[in-house]
């Protein structure tokens, strides 16, 4: 018997009453988090409402994160499909229908959207989030990955040329690039995402062509960012950011970066022995040295830092490569032994290249000998003994675990040396967004839209779906902590720090009945209630407890 349409007897008298149930699984807590936040408020205000629409602007943004939102176990694609057996009216309002969420509805509203400003509208609502639920933003983390498409796209850029451009009105450019996801052979689009340390909540969209280089923007990023902001962020981004260019276009804010070792102050210092020993780090396991800087005319602190178990996996990866080289030079020294040379000076250049291509080694006694070959010509034979170079072993092994940051913050008593490796190892907090959004339970895994506006306003909708996400997560283990409860997590041990995912496959199986007007939620629990108690007050409504 289907669960979507149920008909029993009423009474005796064989008359019918129609039961009609719904799955509402997790999806009333997404639904209290978007009504938290004002979503389809917000989205109304900048789009006015048309009173003739059935579904209006927002109504259909909401639709589309509760889509995005509504994986558990299979990955989930944006089609009507999916509200077919969803208590729609419930979840968003009465009166609406699945069909009413068709292609061309849905489409209309991403066009629109498109056209007033993704990145504008996304801020708008991170914003709102910011102010609402006091959302710490001491520090703002930058990074970018890279979305794989499948399909012909009709770009505004021939393949080839490079946009860089941060306040742009072209669509971005679906081609080829540097792929994180390394898949080299799918043309891609590039998602640039600033979260908050404070429950990785993202702050800032932006959507750009495939073969764009974080080098060349993360800097007018930020810039832009904070022109946007209405409060003071220390910025923080890895290596990509810093450069001389970068660093003097950021002049008027603070930032923490890490130090790429192509730069050969960099380079040199990581490989130099420490003439003093490291500082002990309060993260166990880190060790550090600070020194005063001068790199791009910019003033700044540089932090040495030595991580333990880096630098033993490190060493140990060092060790391999040694062995490698020994192994393989050895062979070619064998080979090159056998070998005849016209003349002396062929001879020498071809000792002198194998030895320039040593990492770890150098040869010693070498001996160019000759002799008279079958034909009584004069020819050169070439010898020489591989043995290890200690000098540049020793320098890979003082690099072995380390790295170096940034800040141009020159005051230790505003950002201690601790504190800057703290926040930058919180730097997986962007991360863990892109691994969320390209998990393949997510219904953007790899994007089907089939133009650039499209994917552009596909990558907002995710970026959305992340910011309910984040915050729903953030604020659930918030009250726990504060009222020093836990829920049980997967291993059915309490836990103060569940994610919100478990809590949604916890609500698995939750249906609300529809009879003659009136609605009842079947098999809710009073786990799933004490666990809707540590929600927002708007996720109880939609399972009838207020």
């Amino acid at each position: 018997m289907s669960l979507n349409e149920i008909k029993i007897p009423k009474n005796m008298n064989n008359q019918k009453e129609e039961l009609e149930s719904k799955n509402l699984d997790h999806l009333g807590i997404i639904a209290g988090i978007i009504d938290e936040i004002g979503i389809v408020e917000k989205i109304n205000e900048i789009f006015l409402v048309d009173i003739r629409e059935k579904v209006n602007t927002g109504e259909v943004v909401k639709a589309i994160i509760l889509n995005g939102l509504g994986f558990v176990s299979r990955p989930l694609y944006l089609f009507p499909d999916f509200f077919q057996d969803k208590p729609i009216e419930h979840l968003i309002k009465e009166g609406i229908k699945a069909s009413d969420l068709n292609d061309d509805k849905i489409g209309r509203v991403m066009d629109k959207l498109y056209k007033y400003g993704l990145t504008k509208i996304f801020l708008i609502i991170a914003l709102e989030v910011v102010k609402k639920f006091g959302i710490e933003t001491k520090y703002s983390h930058l990074d970018s990955s890279s979305l794989h498409l499948h399909g012909e796209y009709k770009n505004c850029l021939n393949n080839g040329e490079k946009e860089q451009v941060i306040n742009k009105e072209n669509p971005i450019n679906i081609t080829q690039g540097y792929s994180r996801d390394h898949r080299p052979d799918l043309k891609q689009c590039i998602l640039d995402l600033i979260v908050s340390s404070d429950g990785d909540i993202p702050l800032f969209f932006r959507g750009a062509s495939g073969n764009e280089s974080d080098k060349a923007v993360f800097a007018h990023i930020l810039v832009e960012y904070s022109k946007q902001i209405d409060f003071d962020s220390i910025m923080v981004a890895d290596s990509a950011l810093y450069s001389e260019n970068n660093l003097k276009l950021m002049v008027n804010m603070n930032w923490i970066s890490r130090v790429p070792l192509s730069i050969k102050k960099a380079k040199n210092l990581v490989k130099a022995p420490i003439s003093k020993e490291l500082k002990p780090s309060d993260i166990k396991g880190y060790s550090y040295q600070e020194e005063k800087v001068s790199y791009g005319g910019i003033e700044q602190r540089w932090l040495l830092i030595e991580s333990t178990d880096r630098k033993k996996a490190d060493l140990k990866k060092l060790t391999k490569k040694i062995a490698e080289e020994l192994m393989k030079t050895n062979k070619q020294l064998v080979k090159l032994e056998k070998e005849d040379f016209c003349s002396k000076s062929l001879a020498e250049l071809k000792i002198k290249d194998l030895a320039a291509k040593l990492k770890y080694h150098q040869i010693s006694d070498i001996e160019i000998t000759e002799k008279l070959n079958k034909v009584q010509t004069v020819v050169y034979q070439v010898k020489g003994k591989l043995i290890e170079n200690q000098e540049l072993i020793t320098k890979h092994e003082n690099s072995c675990g380390r790295f170096i940051l940034a800040t141009n913050i020159l005051d230790t008593t505003k950002l201690a040396p601790t504190e800057i490796l703290r926040i930058y190892k919180e730097q997986q907090s962007t991360e863990r967004g892109f691994r969320f959004i390209k998990d393949p339970l997510f219904f953007a895994d790899s994007l089907f839209v089939k133009n650039p506006e499209r994917v552009e306003t596909m990558m907002m909708l995710m970026a959305l779906c992340l910011l309910v996400y984040n915050l729903g997560q953030r604020q659930l283990r918030i009250a726990l902590k504060a009222q020093k409860a836990t829920v049980k997590n997967q291993l059915n041990k309490p836990t103060e720090s569940p994610t919100l995912r478990w809590i949604f496959q916890c609500f698995q199986g939750i249906h609300i009945l529809i009879t003659q007007g009136v609605d009842r939620i079947l098999n809710l629990t009073n786990e799933h209630c004490r666990i809707l108690q540590f929600l927002p007050n708007s996720c109880q409504k939609y399972y009838l407890l207020c």
